[in-house]
């Protein structure tokens, strides 16, 4: 069956559109508010750093292990149904991680969870597409694109709010009720789409893809991973992503030799598309991988509580909520390539404003770079998103929206582990620096060093051997502490450089005429 006819009448396609944003919010906002419950789950339950992690990588495992087959499940058994199966197996997994007792326990229902998030953005984003015609595809998708902001922004302050006032099993609690209202709106109101013509499925192509993608991100976490010391060269960081490499060549040339492929790897001749994936890979790399700078720096080097970090992020999802749809709808009268490339400016300027931040850079400047990043994110995404979209067919719609979901997904996982490395390395190197230039022997040293002594000796009593080695340890923190912002200020430069890079493949982006239609 084809699309409906009555898919694209009055009020029906902005009734679906607000449910697909529910859902989306739902999805994103889950992967944002753990992040601040972890420390309290691991007090309650017990668990060690190393276990813990698992309650983030086994979510993002099971995200990456379903995004490749979510297409052809909405083609074969409906968008309407996968999307409902999703939510379904979503809300009924955060109940039950909510309900966990021990962290096996909760690793298990999160990757349960996670299975039902990885189709949740994709199938709702090609029903987006699905029911709005191209002339109105921008606009809709800068409104998805609210609830995807929304949760990034709000994640954190949510998280910090339940985790300080109730207890972390509230974190998945939320989800139950907002959950089960987008399955009532889905039941009642979504009408069923289908494709035309289901392809037999790509057994080879879904193994393949569902090795390479998942070792691909466990490799990046491991990068990290407070048990693994040797960072890149880590055994396993390098077996993962050697076998990753293999199975990613094989998934590459099972794709395009098959007959029918799991994902039609043919879509990338279409100049847009590929242009903009690229820019979204190396958008994700600068965006995702800065994204968790701010909030360290904010608490390891400000004194902020998580909760007070997570404030920080709302102003800019109301900013960026707000220009999405504006530059959807202006994407239609304007060559779109202004649009982002404006939005890519923005945004390279915040990073720009970033490398300079320091123990003594107050609230309006950090600020001022959010929301420079959030008017940037907002004009830049939806025309993006819309213009890769624009010559895709109808019944090429899931296919492209999940290749585009794991391509953003893949950047941002890759420039977390970058970052963090860079961050770890430069931070070693500035403590180095500031160590080698610090004269112990010096006047300045011995006048600081008696200074902060008689304080201590004031304040705390102490004998003048303590008030001492007191001194000389505050100045030592305060070494690394310089050390650590110098870190944070270099990843900064990288993502200045990284999303200035962006502006290169715009000039080959191929304006989409005027009333011209997506090819049925």
């Amino acid at each position: 069956m084809g699309k409906d006819e009555n898919t694209n009448s009055g009020a029906y396609k902005w009734l679906v559109l607000g449910n697909i944003m529910i859902g989306t919010f739902m999805a994103v906002l889950d992967s944002t508010v753990v992040n601040t419950g972890l420390p309290a789950i691991m007090g309650t339950l017990g668990a060690s750093i190393n276990t813990a992690e698992w309650v983030l990588t086994g979510y993002m495992l099971a995200i990456a292990s379903i995004l490749p087959a979510a297409a052809w499940l909405s083609d074969r058994f409906g968008y309407k149904r996968i999307y409902f199966l999703s939510l379904l197996v979503f809300t009924f997994g955060s109940f039950m991680c909510g309900n966990s007792t021990s962290i096996e326990e909760l690793i298990f229902w999160r990757v349960i969870e996670g299975l039902g998030c990885g189709a949740i953005m994709p199938v709702g984003m090609a029903i987006v597409s699905n029911v709005f015609p191209p002339e109105q595809r921008g606009t809709a998708l800068g409104f998805w694109a609210i609830a995807s902001a929304a949760s990034v922004s709000f994640g954190p302050s949510i998280g910090g709010y339940l985790v300080d006032n109730l207890n972390w099993n509230y974190i998945f609690y939320v989800n139950v009720p907002v959950g089960i209202i987008a399955l009532f709106v889905t039941v009642v109101l979504q009408k069923e789409y289908k494709a035309e013509t289901v392809q037999p499925f790509d057994i080879p192509g879904f193994i393949t893809s569902g090795i390479f993608l998942p070792l691909f991100m466990y490799g990046l976490s491991e990068v990290n991973s407070s048990t693994n010391t040797q960072g890149w060269n880590s055994p396993i960081v390098l077996g993962s992503m050697w076998i990753s490499a293999i199975m990613f060549i094989l998934f590459i040339y099972i794709e395009l030799t098959v007959k029918y492929p799991l994902i039609n790897l043919r879509i990338f001749k279409d100049r847009n598309f590929t242009l903009a994936n690229v820019m979204m890979f190396i958008f994700g790399v600068g965006m995702f991988g800065s994204t968790f700078l701010i909030p360290l720096y904010l608490q390891n080097n400000l004194g902020y509580s998580a909760l007070q970090a997570g404030m920080f992020f709302i102003p800019v999802g109301i900013i960026q909520g707000f220009c999405s749809p504006t530059a959807g709808a202006l994407g239609q009268k304007i060559n779109p390539k202004i649009l982002i490339a404006g939005g890519l400016i923005l945004m390279a300027l915040s990073f720009y404003l970033n490398i300079f931040l320091s123990f003594l850079t107050e609230k309006w400047y950090i600020m001022m770079s959010l929301y420079l990043r959030g008017i940037g994110m907002g004009i830049l995404f939806t025309p993006l998103l819309t213009l890769s979209l624009a010559n895709i067919r109808i019944d090429m719609m899931a296919q492209a929206s999940s290749l585009t979901n794991i391509i953003r997904q893949m950047g941002g996982s890759f420039g977390v582990a970058i970052f963090s490395h860079v961050l770890t390395q430069r931070t070693s190197y500035h403590t180095q620096r500031y160590s080698e230039a610090l004269n112990y022997t010096g006047e300045i040293y011995h006048q600081t060093i008696n200074k902060l002594s008689a304080f201590a000796l004031q304040t705390t009593g102490a004998t003048e051997g303590t008030a001492k080695s007191l001194a000389e340890q505050l100045i030592l923190e305060r070494l690394d502490l310089e050390a650590y912002i110098g870190g944070i200020n270099d990843d900064f430069y990288i993502a200045f450089i990284v999303t200035l890079l962006c502006l290169i493949p715009v000039f080959w982006l191929r304006k989409v005429k005027k009333g011209k239609t997506t090819k049925q």
